[in-house]
């Protein structure tokens, strides 16, 4: 009847509004994590067996963190329909009957690592997007590559001046902006997977492996870099308070999961078929899949996805304060609800300053996207960790 029918609207609704702010952050990896892992065959180039074995662990560490591990398992725990690092903290304590030390300081770690987490999303995703000006399809037209960092901390700026009035007005098109983004990864990916079929062998995960302990060291920093493709997925957790758990593991397995696959497969494809391509100055495989009349749309669309990507990231920062304040871990700050209606929509002012500060320091520092990826890599490694320890 009417209320069945209104409950799948509003189930869809939630699926949509999770891609939007769930997914963003994991949804503008495919800009920067398969770059950022190849960093190393700048030098030497790129051999066939290293480029599937990477598209490989890019696949399987989707496969295996966001699915099985967040999706499938650690998405069942929830403390009163919370998620996040503190409420598995809350619940592990429970669990555990008393309040032990090593449970809180896990928790406190993991909140944490979260926050530092929340400031390096941001700076690298809109500095990769914004790097798409470097290429000379738009050089061609008007040279701003010498703006890029100017007119990434604008953009920075800007999206922390807005938080105050809330997001909730501009929310409604986060949905439907991050599914023309991920309908658009996935076309990407699929007009190129057949300039090499040879990449379709990192669908098999022994060539990952091999990759991995076939090259010591190196494959340990690759590692890291690799993790990258993961970040967002503790925020899938986090935000699970706001969409319910049913919506977000549909979007994610139907809808996602596959245009994240396919985009890396793309990736890879392309640089099968054009090994030169990693050597060069402006090697960017994301934006070289798409065709010349389509870069400027596509560098729009990105920088659009990465902002909202980053609003995820300072909402997730604003809601994970809130809990370590009624916890009494952090000492007690103004909150102001920018939203009537919605009980998730908040803003601490102090803490946007915080990572305006933080983001606009690493925008300056890194000046590109690929250093900063490191330092993700390791925060985002040890905030999974932390989850993993509590769950």
């Amino acid at each position: 009847g009417a209320g069945h029918a209104g409950h799948a609207n509003g189930f869809w609704a939630m699926a949509l509004g999770s891609v939007g702010v769930v997914y963003g952050d994991i949804g503008t990896s495919p800009l920067y994590a398969l770059k950022a892992s190849l960093e190393h065959t700048k030098e030497t180039g790129a051999h066939q067996a290293e480029i599937v074995g990477i598209v490989s662990l890019l696949i399987w560490a989707l496969i295996f963190i966001v699915t099985v591990k967040y999706v499938a398992f650690i998405m069942r725990a929830d403390n009163k329909g919370e998620g996040g690092t503190l409420s598995l903290m809350a619940l592990a304590q429970h669990a555990v009957g008393k309040r032990t030390m090593p449970i809180f300081l896990l928790g406190v770690a993991g909140a944490a690592l979260f926050s530092g987490d929340a400031i390096t999303p941001p700076a690298i995703s809109v500095l990769s997007a914004i790097e798409g000006l470097k290429l000379p399809a738009v050089r061609q037209y008007v040279d701003l590559s010498p703006y890029i960092l100017p007119i990434t901390i604008a953009i920075l700026i800007s999206l922390f001046m807005v938080q105050s009035r809330g997001t909730a007005k501009v929310a409604a098109f986060f949905g439907p902006i991050m599914v023309l983004f991920f309908g658009t990864l996935a076309t990407l990916g699929a007009m190129h997977v057949f300039d090499a079929p040879a990449i379709l062998n990192a669908i098999n995960p022994v060539n990952g492996l091999v990759f991995l302990f076939s090259h010591g060291a190196k494959s340990f920093t690759t590692l890291g870099l690799v993790f990258l493709a993961v970040t967002g997925a503790e925020a899938l957790y986090a935000d699970m308070g706001h969409f319910g758990r049913k919506p977000i593991q549909l979007a994610w397995v139907f809808f996602v999961l596959p245009s994240l696959i396919l985009n890396y497969l793309g990736q890879g494809a392309f640089i099968l078929a054009h090994p030169a391509v990693v050597t060069q100055e402006n090697f960017s495989p994301f934006y070289q899949l798409a065709p010349d009349w389509g870069l400027i749309p596509l560098i729009i669309l990105a920088t659009v996805a990465t902002i909202i990507a980053s609003q995820a990231v300072i909402t997730g920062a604003f809601s994970i304060v809130r809990q370590a304040i009624q916890l009494g871990l952090l000492p007690r700050m103004e909150i102001r609800h920018t939203s009537e209606s919605a009980e998730g929509q908040i803003f601490v002012p102090r803490v946007n300053r915080l990572l305006l500060i933080g983001v606009v320091i690493l925008v300056i520092l890194f000046k590109n996207s690929d250093s900063p990826a490191n330092a993700s890599g390791i925060a985002v490694t040890a905030s999974m960790a932390v989850d993993t320890a509590l769950a």
